[in-house]
């Protein structure tokens, strides 16, 4: 037998190697038809193995398939019966699929139809389980297996994955787009069991649905407990096993990859999220209690940062300060963190208890001593408590009215609403405050409001309100005159153009701007005082915050600040402590005392000597701050223009609000971008791959100021107008880049501002939703995810909506209130987890944390009409107020 075989290749080696070799291997055309394509085969297979002869074999491959008589099952016939095509690389059977690819584009006829096509499609099936990766497209477009039945494919895959051949099931899955009809936690978990990540990112890769599926599957093995082996014990025999990658800190890793690579909201994988947060509370006690190189300050930041409001955190954070330190420390935290009870483990429960008598006992000691504190270091009002009315009713208003509408009256008028700490929309005014010489009214307006709906008299506070600004007999003193009007219109929309009409104004912002902006000590009777003495009298040594906004007016001309404690008071609850009514009368009074002491001597205050005439009888007039801001002209002390200058602190642009400064962020700049975007800039970020030129452009079109810093500064600042490019500090972090660029164009941010832009898309419109409707959505979420109604979202997407606009207005952030709703909105597509709006941004609600809709303080969540995103308040409002207090001008503080 072996001799035999020697024969034949020698014979074989003769025959190619003889000079007529081309005549005894190129038969004629008409010699193929109708004959086994294997005698084809066999040629072509002489042919392969001479290099010289390539250009002969594609010849011949194209004549061999125009005489055959059925070509798509030929090629068959040729895979099923070699086995050269099996390895890696261009193989034989590669080329000659190809070929016919080719060929047939230029030969159409030959393509079959019907139960002909469905035959050769179930052939060529069972090949491409087995054929490597460069055959499959071809075969695939040549055979029309996307006219497939799907039904049939999807048998298909099944058959191999129950074969156990996971990795050609999802090959030919991908290939196909089979994966929206298949089960994501099925096909990916023996792969991934193989470390065959990178074949499960193709697999999902292009399905965002499917993505996140695969995150929350990658999640749950993470939870507390989860054993891996459960899962493996379902894939007995499973080659490349890799146990050691599926320890936590592994899949961590990964989830935190693909979260990246996907762009997926991290509130999917809260057990992940918790994992790095406990190895990060970890690491601070390591670094705070055993290296001993972190200071109790930053420490405890971090700790607050990392741990929140996570229950679960906060429970593992305990244990630690029992095991790092003692049962008190534990305690406090226990009582910061408000822990119920059956969370305290042994020992802390009594210590806690020791501890709030022990405070108990402290604070009463300290209200007494801060009561007489209070007297000797605040402004105190001058007049009797008799004097301050508390007025409810119309007839108690006609009283005030007959004293304040007199000819060549002077009167201090102030406001006072219900904090929105960040909400969108105009605060509704809670009390009214006009100060005479020797009293002060305090007008109840919810109150009122009520009895003039119920009474009739609707129109009649309005109209006297009305007549006080409008009289330019009868001064009016304020602090943000303007910002009081815009928010007094937005509770009484009768009152929308008193602003227009208002005329005997003064407006005490505009003086205190002018004395922040003098360079001279200020004086008091004739003799030079500090401006921070009140608070050095106290503390020689020490330091305390600055006072701000009309507390420091008054500090500066009357010798003690306000005391601001009751000022993010709940203004609305009835009936108001007296502590509030105070602070109410106070806030009021003291601009009457203010505006005499000015007036008897604006000199030693740095004024000029006109100063009623230059004041009284304008009304207060908003800021032109984008006129200004694109011309970048500002006014001097002295009252003439200058060009804006970082160096030039003695000129400085009028202060605008964020609404009104928009920016683009060099990418070098993305954290001072966040930053901004948070306290409400409208931000636009340059992407890391994007070229700095482009901010140029994006300025140039839209009207943007560059932020950038380094070498591109001199480039892009040539390429924009005057004062339209500014360079932050490189080597500060992000946070104080923001005070800079904030302080630079005089941006105030009020509390109203923080977070009235989405974080993720920069929108600032949102819509706001209930916290009964919004559970309805999550539950609708959790039943979505378990009857594997997923293709329902593309569905909705899809088929046409009605503008969605008519049915629940999305509200900008600059605009008063909500629109609410007690039924689903028309236009609005409901489908398992999904409110899909127009234009088809869907609501993420499936990223709601467990927990978040049960607290009973959240009554509303928002959402962003773009990107879909889902907030609620949360302490990182708190923090963000805390990081940018030295710009802040919290709601009402403009006239405070």
């Amino acid at each position: 037998m072996g001799a035999r075989v020697n024969y034949v290749k020698y014979a074989l080696w003769w025959q190619w190697n003889s000079p007529d070799i081309t005549q005894q291997i190129t038969p004629s055309p008409s010699s193929f038809r109708g004959q086994d394509p294997l005698l084809l085969l066999k040629t072509l297979q002489l042919l392969w193995t001479k290099k010289e002869m390539k250009k002969q074999l594609k010849e011949e491959i194209r004549r061999g398939f125009a005489g055959l008589e059925d070509p798509l099952a030929g090629l068959l016939d040729m895979l099923e019966s070699s086995s050269d095509w099996k390895g890696k690389g261009h193989s034989l059977g590669y080329y000659i699929t190809t070929e016919l690819q080719l060929w047939i584009k230029e030969h159409p006829a030959v393509q079959q139809s019907g139960i002909k096509l469905k035959k050769l499609q179930a052939r060529v099936l069972r090949i491409l389980a087995h054929c490597p990766a460069n055959l499959l497209d071809p075969l695939i477009s040549i055979y029309q297996l996307h006219t497939a039945d799907r039904n049939y494919l999807l048998g298909h895959v099944s058959h191999l994955y129950h074969k156990g051949d996971y990795k050609e099931a999802a090959i030919l899955s991908i290939k196909l787009k089979l994966q929206p009809d298949q089960d994501v936690e099925k096909m990916c978990t023996p792969l991934l069991l193989q470390d065959k990540t990178n074949l499960v990112e193709d697999y999902v890769g292009e399905y965002p649905e499917l993505q996140s599926k695969l995150l929350q599957i990658l999640d749950t093995w993470c939870e507390p407990g989860f054993n891996i082996r459960d899962v493996t014990r379902q894939y007995q025999g499973l080659s490349r096993y890799k146990p050691d990658k599926f320890n936590r800190k592994m899949l961590s890793k990964l989830v935190f990859r693909l979260l990246d690579r996907f762009n997926v909201d991290p509130g999917l994988c809260p057990n992940v999220i918790n994992q790095r947060h406990l190895r990060t509370l970890n690491y601070l006690f390591y670094k705070r209690f055993v290296e001993k190189t972190m200071t109790q300050e930053n420490w405890t930041d971090h700790v607050q940062s990392t741990v929140g409001e996570n229950r679960w955190l906060q429970g593992h954070l305990i244990q630690l300060l029992i095991s790092y330190c003692d049962l008190k420390t534990a305690a406090r935290w226990v009582q910061h963190c408000n822990l119920p009870k059956e969370m305290l483990p042994y020992g802390v429960a009594d210590e806690l208890q020791k501890l709030q008598i022990q405070e108990r006992v402290e604070e009463a000691t300290k209200a007494d001593n801060y009561e007489e504190s209070k007297k000797k270091d605040h402004y105190q009002l001058p007049i009797p408590r008799a004097n301050i009315h508390f007025l409810q009713t119309w007839e108690e208003t006609l009283q005030c009215w007959e004293k304040v509408l007199q000819p060549g009256q002077v009167v201090g008028i102030d406001m006072e609403w219900r904090p929105s700490f960040g909400m969108v929309g105009k605060p509704r005014v809670s009390l009214l405050q006009i100060a005479l010489n020797d009293e002060v009214f305090l007008l109840d307006l919810p109150r009122l409001l009520e009895h003039a709906e119920t009474e009739g008299g609707k129109e009649k506070l309005p109209h006297f309100i009305q007549m006080l600004y409008s009289d330019a007999a009868i001064t009016k003193l304020g602090y943000g005159m303007s910002g009081d009007l815009s928010s007094l219109a937005a509770t009484w929309p009768a009152l929308k153009d008193t602003d227009k009409q208002a005329q005997g104004v003064v407006d005490l912002l505009t003086v205190d701007k002018q004395l922040q902006k003098s360079s001279i000590d200020w004086k008091k009777g004739g003799q030079k005082v500090d401006v921070l003495s009140p608070e050095q009298s106290n503390e020689d040594r020490g330091f305390r915050q600055p006072e701000k906004g009309l507390s420091l007016l008054v500090q500066h001309v009357l010798g003690k600040p306000l005391d601001k404690t009751e000022q993010l008071s709940n203004w609305e609850k009835r009936p108001l402590r007296e502590e509030q009514i105070l602070y109410a009368a106070s806030d009021a009074y003291c601009l009457l005392e203010i505006y005499e002491k000015l007036c008897k001597d604006p000199a030693s205050f740095g004024l000029s000597s006109d100063l009623t005439a230059s004041l009284v009888g304008k009304s207060s007039i908003k800021p032109r701050a984008k006129k200004q801001l694109n011309k970048q002209e500002v006014l001097s002390p002295s009252g003439q223009q200058c060009k804006g200058s970082k160096k030039d602190t003695s000129c400085r642009p009028a202060p605008i609000s964020p609404k009104e400064f928009s920016v683009v962020c060099d990418n070098m700049l993305q954290g001072l971008g966040r930053y901004l975007r948070c306290l409400g800039v409208d931000v636009q970020m340059l992407e890391n791959e994007d070229d700095h030129r482009k901010a140029a452009e994006i300025a140039r079109q839209e009207g943007r100021v560059i932020l950038t810093s380094g070498l591109p500064y001199q480039t892009l600042q040539s390429q924009v107008a005057e004062g339209r490019c500014f360079s932050v500090n490189c080597s500060e972090k992000a946070k104080e880049q923001a005070l800079q660029v904030l302080k630079h164009f005089n941006v105030q941010v009020s509390l109203a501002d923080i977070f009235s832009r989405c974080q993720v898309c920069n929108c600032n419109k949102y819509l706001k939703v209930s916290r009964e409707r919004m559970r309805q959505l999550v539950e609708g979420s959790r039943q979505a995810l378990g009857d594997g109604s997923a293709g329902c979202l593309a569905r909705s997407k899809e088929k046409p909506s009605q503008s969605c606009d008519a049915a629940m207005p999305a509200c900008n952030a600059a605009q008063p209130g909500y629109t609410l709703h007690s039924e689903w909105p028309e236009g609005l597509d409901q489908c398992g987890a999904s409110m899909v709006l127009a234009g088809g941004t869907v609501l993420q609600v499936a990223a709601i944390p467990p927990g978040v809709l049960d607290k009973p303080e959240l009554t509303d969540f928002y959402c962003c009409t773009r990107c879909g995103k889902v907030f609620w308040e949360g302490s990182h409002f708190g923090r963000v107020v805390s990081q940018f207090q030295d710009v802040l001008v919290t709601a009402g503080d403009e006239h405070l």
